[in-house]
């Protein structure tokens, strides 16, 4: 079988790439790979999800193969992803399991896996789960039978718990502070509003009115538009975005300017090392991040390490080296001091009570960082190893590379979720940049053609 794990977890069509057969294999293979083997009472599994209609049939068929492994489910239901891994944490679990495809279109959906405390799975042991569902497809398996069987349990008061820790992290309250949070028809529809409120903020709700369908349907991080409206209409101080499963947060100004997860890293650094919170004065950033973001940074007297893209590396690199704070350009911050996986709605949070505690707007906090400009080209391939890798392409990611030489930069890499190529481009002028990317990405479009 080919990679089953994508940089964030499996990932597919639902009933199509990520069918219900594949799911429960998952399912089997993910408890006896993660569920320990020497204690006295059967594994333990928290599983939630986010509001895809396809969640429902995947937690079924995930439910199903947790408990014919011998291993009892506590169901938490709609709930961000952050919220799963605390809750796996809070429970002492074995594992935990969300269903959600993150900011994908609603006729995809994925499964996150997390080990024990709640943390995202390394490399390691998702390639023996891969092994494991690749022998459970050939071979049989010894099924527990009568009360070896798992049971299942719902949690009712889930979202309370992870409510009340959020609040809890706050270091100044959000009285004075008017926000409008965009809810993305997804997991964070009922959390996000009740925790900003509850930690003191005017709080204007959209888009938190999930049916299943319209999950990050032209709203939520990704499809800020309405965002940026309603914060104008209503005269907010801010708007703070969410995706699907709300582990990202991207905010816009009073003015409808975005602010993206590299300013956000940035005020949340100043604040931290104020506080003397900021382990190493060091913050851990992606190679996606923009080089505005390493000279403010270094302005201020504060180290940026770089990891590959995707927040369980970031997570990595902050648990190997006991740091602080880290994320991604897309959004998503780690905060390893209250949360153990990036989480929007504890970055709006702690975002939030830094404008209230310096009466500082967010526009004046996000300046701290001068962007690059950047273009990213996503480009759809048949294949997305061959058009990252053709010789074509890399001749002519080199050439560009020797045009900007120290006044920009490229990025090329395939998506780790979706049949695309990411073409990103930094430059002295956003047209500079713009002309180089769209060379690159018609390369690849030449190297691997779609269907």
């Amino acid at each position: 079988m080919g990679r089953l794990f994508g940089t964030d977890g499996v990932r597919g069509r639902a009933n199509a790439d990520l069918t219900p057969e594949l799911a429960l294999a998952v399912a089997v293979a993910a408890a006896h790979t993660l569920a320990e083997t020497d204690r006295s009472h059967p594994p333990l599994a928290v599983v939630g999800r986010d509001t895809r209609a396809s969640g429902e049939m995947l937690e079924a068929a995930v439910v199903a193969g947790l408990t014919s492994a011998g291993a009892n489910v506590v169901r938490v239901g709609v709930l961000p992803t952050p919220a799963v891994a605390f809750l796996t944490a809070e429970a002492k679990a074995d594992l935990g399991v969300m269903l959600s495809a993150s900011h994908n279109p609603m006729p995809d959906n994925g499964i996150k896996l997390f080990a024990a405390g709640g943390h995202k799975l390394p490399d390691e042991i998702e390639m023996r789960i891969e092994a494991a569902v690749e022998a459970n497809a050939t071979t049989a398996w010894d099924r527990p039978i009568g009360a070896g069987v798992g049971r299942v349990h719902d949690l009712l008061d889930g979202a309370d718990h992870y409510v009340q820790h959020l609040v809890g992290t706050v270091p100044h309250r959000l009285e004075g502070i008017k926000v409008v949070v965009d809810c993305a028809n997804g997991a964070a529809a009922e959390v996000a509003p009740v925790a900003y409120r509850e930690a003191g903020a005017e709080v204007i709700a959209i888009h938190a009115e999930p049916d299943g369908l319209n999950i990050n349907d032209d709203c939520g991080s990704n499809h800020i538009d309405a965002l940026r409206a309603a914060v104008v209409e209503h005269g907010a101080h801010l708007g703070i975005a969410h995706d699907g499963d709300a582990d990202r947060c991207v905010a816009v100004t009073a003015d409808g300017e975005e602010v993206d997860g590299d300013q956000l890293m940035a005020i949340l650094a100043l604040a931290m090392r104020e506080a003397g919170e900021l382990t190493q004065d060091t913050l851990v950033a992606t190679v996606m991040s923009n080089l505005g973001l390493r000279l403010a940074m270094s302005a201020q007297g504060i180290r940026l390490v770089e990891t590959k893209v995707g927040d369980r590396y970031v997570l990595e690199e902050l648990r190997a080296s006991g740091l602080a704070l880290g994320g991604e350009q897309s959004g998503h911050i780690v905060m390893p001091a209250f949360a153990t996986t990036g989480d929007g709605v504890l970055t709006g949070l702690h975002l939030m009570s830094r404008m209230a505690a310096t009466g500082k707007s967010l526009a004046e906090l996000g300046s701290v960082v001068t962007k690059l400009p950047q273009v990213l080209i996503n480009v759809p391939v048949g294949d997305r190893t061959v058009g990252a890798a053709a010789p074509a392409v890399r001749a002519e990611v080199e050439r560009a590379e020797a045009e900007l030489g120290e006044t920009g930069r490229v990025l090329l890499r395939p998506s780790g979720t979706e049949p695309l190529v990411r073409v990103m481009v930094e430059a002295a002028t956003e047209a500079t940049a713009r002309e180089v990317a769209e060379r690159i990405a018609e390369q690849v479009r030449a190297a691997s053609p779609t269907a």
